[in-house]
This record gives C-alpha cells, structure tokens and sequence, in this order.
C-alpha cells in the first residue's frame, strides 16, 4: 500500500499515509472542503414541494 497524499510506502504507525506529516496535509484537506462531491443541481432543489405533497385526506 502506498500513502495516498505522496505515494510512498506506509508506514504502520499512520497507516494509510507514511507519516505524520502527510496524516496533517490529509487532515487539512478534509477542514478546507477540499475534498468534494461534484453535484448537478435538479429542478427538485428549488424549495418548492413536490406536487401531491401534503394532500393527505
């Protein structure tokens, strides 16, 4: 298994990286929002509700 952030080998003490160093750069990543899931906005996020919703007789 290589690290993820330098590619090489790990080391067990910080698995999956190889050391404290690259662990820290892993983790400020997450705390900037740089890892993303790219998303495509639909016509359902404007906020209006579904047709049908709230009709129960």
């Amino acid at each position: 298994m290589t690290c993820p952030i330098c590619s090489k080998p790990t080391h067990p003490d910080y698995r999956p990286f190889c050391s404290r160093r690259c662990a820290d750069v892993d983790l400020g990543k997450w705390l900037h929002e740089a890892y993303r899931v790219p998303v495509t906005p639909t016509d359902d996020e404007d906020g209006a509700p579904d047709p049908g919703e709230g009709d129960e007789a």
